[in-house]
Formats: C-alpha cells, structure tokens, sequence
C-alpha cells in the first residue's frame, strides 16, 4: 500500500506545483504593471522637484534674501551639491529606455530565481517523512520566505546571468540594491524610521509644510445645524409675533439662552479650539446664534440677497465715499426745530465726520411761501434760496460747511400747520448716493409717503423724532380718537421705513426700534454770548438788567395756555411781575385777547431770532410748555447764562442737570422759582457744560446712539468667518421681522396709493405726485413721465 500511495502523492504534488506557478505568474504580470506605474509616477516626481529646485535657486539668485539663523553654509553646500545630482536622476528617468531597463533587470524570467527542482524535493521529503495530507495541507498554507530567498542574489556588477548576458547596472539601481540588502538586515523597521525621523531634511520639510497645515485647518468644515439650534433661532425669529400673543420678550430670550447653551455645553465636552471657545465665550447669546447661523449658510454657499419686499439694487459702500442724506420737513426762513437743528447737523456732520453729505429740504410754491415764510420773504428759485441757507449758516458756525443742498417738493396744510411731502421723496437721492438716510420727523414724513421704502434704497436709515404731535392733536376737536389713530399710524410707518429712531426726550410716545438721546445742540452764537456774559461778571459788570420774558411761535401748543393759566390762577402772588412775550404765529389773536380778558401783565412784541441783541440783557427765561420734545429755545437760554424755569417734564430732563435751570410741578413751586430767579444772579457754566450744549457734544452723541460711526466703519454690519473671511450676517439670513416690516410697507404703500384714502386721513388733495408748478420751479419731469399709468 505504502509503494501505490507514493506515485499517488507525487502527482499530486506536482498538480500542486504547476498550479500555484500559474498563480505565482499572475501575481508576477500584476507585479510588473504596478511596478511601471509607479516607476512612471516616480519619473514625474523626480522631473517636478527637480524643477521646483530649479526654481528656488533662481529666486534665491534673483533676490538677497538674509539667512536664516539655523542654516549655515554647511547646509547651503549641500543644497547646491544636490542640484546636478538631481539633474541627473531627472535625465536619467526622463530617458525612454528607464521602463525597459526596469523590465530587463526585475522581469520575472531574466532576474527571478525560483528553483522549481528544489521546490519539488522538498515537498516530496516533506510528504516522505511526515506521510500525506496533513504535510500537504502545510505546505499548502505556505511558510514566509525572506527577501533572499524568493528573489535570489542579486547580481553585482558586470555580472552575467543564466543566459550568459552581461548587463552593467544603471547607478540608481545599483544605489537603490545596496538600499534594499540594508533594509533586509535591519532587525526593525522602528530604527530606519526614528532616524529618517530626526533628520535635518525632515525638520526642513515640516516647516515648509506648516502654512499648508494652518491652511488646511482653516478651511475645516463647519459643523451642521442641530435641533436646539433651529428650535433656538425659531424662537428667535418669532419674537415679534410672540409678543402680539402676550409673551413677553425675556421669556422669548430665556428659552433661546436654554436652548443653545445646550450646543455651548456639548461643544466644550468636545475640547473646543481657541477661535471657537473665545466665540462661544463672548456672553451674548444673540450675536452668537447669528454668528453660528451665518457661518453654516456661509459655508453652504447660500446667500440671501432679499426676499419679498426686498430691493437687491443697493449702494454698494465697499469701494466706493461713504454718503450721508439728512431729509427734513422744513426750511430757512422758516425759524422751526425741524428747519435749524437739520441744517446744523448736516454742517458739523460733514465737518466731523468727513463724509459727503447732501441735505434734502422742502421747495414750496410762492402761494405758499407767502403762508409760511416771516416778513413776506419769498424766493423765484431754488438757488436763491440756498445762498440765503448758506448765509445764514455761515453767520455762525465760523467755518464753511463743505455739504449739498437739494430740494424736494413740498406744499404746506393750513390744518396741520406743516409742509406735506408731495410724490416719492426718497428718488431726490441718486441711487449712487443712496448710503445712510437721516429722516428727520419720519413719522411725518412717511404719513403719505408712496414711493420706494427707505430701508430698500439706503443701506442705514435712522429717524429723528422732533414734535410730540399726540399731545398737540389731544388739543384739536374729537383729539382723543384721532391721538389714537395717529399713534397706531406712526408706530406703522416708523417701524417699516427705519433701522434706528432717536427720540429727543420721553415726551414722545414709545416707537419700535428707538432709544432716548439728546442729540441737538445749540448755535455756537448763544454759546459765545455766554461767554461774553461771563467775562463781563468777572470784570464788576451788571450783565443783566431786565427781568423775565418768553420767546416762541405764538400758537396755543407752544406754552401759551400754560402760561396764561399759571399767571392766572397766581395773579396776587406775582402781583408787580411783568413778562416780556417775543412771538408770532397763528393764535396771535386768540392769545392777545385771552391775556387782556385775564388782565395780565403781559407785554407781546413780535418775533425775533433769540440771539438778538436785545434778548441779552434778561436774565430769566420762562417756558412752561408741556407738548415739546425738547425745547430749542430752553438750550439757547441756558447757554446765554441766563436762569430758565421750566415745567418737571421728561421734555427737560436733559436741562435738570445745569444749575440755572429751576423746574417746578405745582403753581405755588413756579412762583417759588421766578422770585428765586429774579431774586439771584446765575452760575457761569463750566466748560464741560458749555461742551454738553455745543454741536460737538451733539454729533458724538448721535454717532454713538444712531450706531452711524459702526457702519461707517462696517463694523456692526460685517463679522467674521472661523477662515477670517469678512461675513456679512443682514445679507446671509433672512429675518421674520424684517419679513413682516415689509409687509407693513407694501401695505402701506397700497393704502397711500389711493386718493379717496388719502383724503379721509387729511392729506392735502392732488400731494400724490407733485405739480406743474413743481416740474417748472425744480426743472422735473412731469408725474405721468415719471410714474406713466398704461390703459386701454
């Protein structure tokens, strides 16, 4: 039996062989052809870096750059050294035989040494010895065979092979054979890597490649929204409509801080880098969220450019003057609030903070010049009225303000008692100049205001609040109704047509969007008379030597009731007191015929600007005016030295810090402080009050509270990516509130848009668009020009 089963097993053994030769010379082809591509691809390595160092010693002859205090000549040797050795290898791989070459020294019939014979009596002693197929399955599995004993020698030098050819060895190879005999004797691979690790090569390529990496971590993915997030911006977003529903705004900010301090947490938990921890570790939530929100569309590549009501066409401020348009209801020679304070912050504006700056004031017909201008003074064009503008500005600022005037048209209400803007105000600004919009009065301006939204065509829209206008019409006929219609009406208008509203004082009702600064000053005339004031004190002189007086616009709105009614009702407590009353206007007549009915020791005089020198001598200012914002002439007074007695209203409480200014809440306290008053000479003001009054003082306080010196600097507009790429946030995402404010506009714009509406809410007729005597006064093209309307 044994001498059958050992042909059996040689055979079978020998089947064994032949079949795992096929398989060896398979795997020897796929061998071969991943060898030519990567002695391809290392071919266009060697030809890239040697180009590369090429390069470098080019640029190193080229330009004197110093040597870097780690190098030394040592190493520069080497470097040029290694030029031509590269050069070389570059040639010798570019050359078309180098893949022959290859195939000649490493070809599996030419260069492989597999003795087949051994191979066989090995398996057969194998068998022999140990006796069937439990040493056939072993020798199966197979044994590691080393490098030597696989491959073979490898032949030397000038060497012939079994064919009887003599081939010489190509440098490179022969280096790379050397190599690889080293590599087979090395114990470990750990040594070979621990000293090409602590090379000086190596530490020269990872500060190369050190920008690369900073590079590549920058430009990491920024991490999904998740499900606290959305909620928490959901909330966010929803806060207007909320609040409708009587959820107050700090349970809407609770929930948002509750939902995404969960993200902060989890992203702590994680180790967070420094850019992302100082972020997260800002304190404001809000922004956060907003920055986070951004930053995911950002890297999406969303951008939202406006929706809706949205216009995409805006002045783009990025390359080009930064450009300020102050629009206001009234003008020179008018002497109102709305016609002087405008005038002045478009002057020290410009002169501070260095942009151009156009103010855009009212162009009446000469019909209605005559209604409103003092002393019969009118203009026959726009250019005579603006030189007179000038003049007057001049007179006392003491410098040339560098600004533009433009005219848009207006026409005056007799029941209002103000000028209406006539057709689309906002197209008198050039789209190219259409940056920042100052409305002074927005309320007013926007009543029937229908034409393009301010928050479309400007990029930064902040609104002025002069004139209480609920307390004056509180005073007309059915005031309560129509106070409650108009306060709804400027709540609408205000909130669709602004970023940002400034109210003078807390006499104003509480509008969307607004904080509380005083951001007027006085002319620079009043403060300088208060200086010469104080200089004559110093020197022994009576600066003053008439009693009391009041100064305003003689309509019943302005203090006169007020005062009628306190000289009335303490007529024998102020028995001898006289009161000097400077002031034209409407209720000339009514206001005359009521102190003389009361026998009241008034003495009216006409109107006169307040720095007349026949003003000076006075040293008591009477106002007990309730419906203003902020008294202009109260300001004046004070910076003139004098004392001023005024009524405990919000509408002073920016005067309650001067020491001349005496308040009073009941009729006994006001008599109290005219006798003190008229009993006393004033403080001189401080420096630092006189700088609180001045324009100066001013403009640094709407800069600041209007946010206008972060835009002009892109600061509250633009934030940064984790890259440092600028982002912008307004136009990354869309906003539910600035969804519904243009919802509010559109819907506005509908209502203002037809005339039966117009006139039921007190619009002058025919004020949709302007007239002909507009387009001939203005030189503009007639309204069906403008705004053609197409019909069958």
């Amino acid at each position: 039996m044994a001498t059958k089963s050992e042909p059996s097993t040689s055979s079978n053994a020998f089947s064994f062989i032949s079949k795992g030769w096929r398989e060896v010379r398979d795997s020897a082809d796929a061998d071969l052809r991943l060898m030519r591509d990567r002695a391809n691809s290392f071919k266009n390595l060697a030809t890239s870096f040697d180009r590369e160092l090429e390069n470098f010693f080019n640029s190193a002859s080229a330009f004197s750059v110093p040597p870097i205090g780690s190098s030394s000549p040592a190493e520069i040797d080497f470097v040029k050294k290694l030029q031509p050795k590269l050069s070389e290898i570059r040639r010798a791989y570019s050359s078309p035989d180098f893949s022959r070459k290859v195939l000649e020294k490493w070809g599996p019939r030419s260069r492989i040494r597999i003795d087949l014979s051994a191979i066989k009596n090995a398996i057969v002693s194998e068998v022999e010895d140990s006796g069937g197929i439990i040493e056939y399955d072993r020798v199966k599995r197979g044994r590691r065979l080393n490098f030597k004993e696989f491959w073979g020698d490898w032949k030397g030098e000038g060497e012939a092979d079994g064919e009887g050819q003599s081939t010489r060895d190509w440098e490179p190879i022969r280096a790379l054979k050397t190599r690889l005999k080293e590599f087979e004797k090395r114990s470990s691979s750990i040594e070979i890597f621990d000293s090409f690790k602590n090379s000086e090569f190596v530490e020269k390529v990872k500060a190369s490649l050190k920008p690369m990496r900073k590079e590549s971590q920058d430009s990491k993915e920024v991490p999904p929204l998740d499900v606290p997030e959305l909620l928490a911006y959901f909330v966010k977003q929803s806060g207007p409509f909320l609040d409708q529903l009587g959820v107050r705004r700090e349970i809407c900010d609770k929930i948002v801080e509750s939902l995404y301090s969960k993200r902060k947490n989890h992203l702590m938990l994680q180790s967070l880098s420094g850019e992302e921890s100082s972020v997260l570790g800002n304190g404001n939530i809000n922004d956060e969220l907003d920055s986070r929100i951004a930053s995911v569309l950002q890297s999406t590549g969303h951008r939202y450019d406006g929706g809706f009501w949205t216009d995409h066409a805006k002045h783009d401020p990025s390359d080009k003057e930064r450009h300020i348009a102050i629009v206001t209801t009234a003008s020179l020679p008018w002497m109102t609030g709305t016609a002087v304070n405008p005038l002045f912050r478009a002057a020290y504006l410009s002169h501070a903070a260095k942009k151009k700056v156009t103010l855009l004031v009212p162009w009446l017909c000469k019909s209605d010049q005559e209604l409103v201008y003092p002393s019969n003074l009118t203009f026959s064009s726009p250019e005579d009225q603006e030189l007179y503008i000038r003049n007057w500005l001049e007179e006392r600022i003491g410098f040339k303000a560098d600004f533009k005037i433009s005219f848009y048209p207006g026409r005056f209400s007799k029941e209002r008692r103000s000028i209406i803007p006539t057709g689309d105000t906002s197209q008198f600004i050039p789209s190219g100049d259409a940056d920042i919009a100052i409305l002074e009065e927005p309320e007013h301006l926007n009543w029937y205001h229908h034409g393009k939204r301010w928050t479309d065509k400007f990029n930064h829209v902040v609104g002025i609040v002069h004139t209480n206008y609920i307390e004056y019409i509180k005073r007309e006929k059915n005031g309560a109704f129509q106070a409650f219609l108009v306060k709804h009406i400027n709540n609408w208008v205000v909130r669709a047509y602004c970023h940002k509203v400034l109210r003078l004082s807390a006499a104003t009702q509480d509008l969307p969007k607004s904080v509380i600064c005083n951001v007027h000053g006085v002319n620079p005339k009043f403060l300088k008379i208060g200086e010469k004031v104080a200089a004559e004190r110093e020197l022994g002189q009576q600066a003053f030597t008439k009693g009391a007086y009041f100064l305003g616009k003689m309509v019943w709105a302005k203090g006169y009731k007020e005062l009628i009614d306190l000289l009335a009702k303490r007529k024998t407590d102020l028995d001898g007191f006289k009161l000097d009353v400077f002031g034209n206007g409407e209720d000339a007549r009514e206001v005359h015929s009521a102190a003389k009915r009361l026998d009241l020791n008034l003495n009216f005089q006409k109107g006169r600007d307040h720095a007349d020198d026949s003003l000076h001598g006075y040293k008591v200012f009477i106002n007990p005016s309730i419906s203003d914002v902020l008294c202009t002439a109260t300001a004046e007074a004070l910076a003139m030295g004098k004392f001023v007695v005024c009524a405990d209203h919000p509408s002073n409480e920016f005067f309650r810090s001067f020491p001349n200014c005496l308040t009073y809440k009941t009729s006994e306290e006001f008599v109290a402080k005219v006798r003190e008053a008229l009993a006393n000479e004033p403080h001189p003001l401080t420096p630092e009050q006189r700088y609180q009054l001045s324009w100066e003082a001013a403009t640094q306080r709407f800069m600041e509270y209007s946010e206008l010196d972060k835009v002009l600097n892109n600061d509250g507009a633009k934030s940064s990516t984790d890259n440092g790429r600028p982002m912008t946030k307004s136009v990354s995402m869309p906003s539910l509130t600035e969804l519904a404010d243009g919802g509010l506009a559109f819907a506005h714009y509908c209502l203002t848009g037809n005339e039966f509406l117009r006139l039921c809410t007190g619009a002058i007729p025919g004020t949709r668009d302007y007239n002909k005597q507009h387009c001939k006064d203005l030189n503009l093209l007639p309204p069906q020009v403008e705004n053609p309307i197409y019909g069958w």
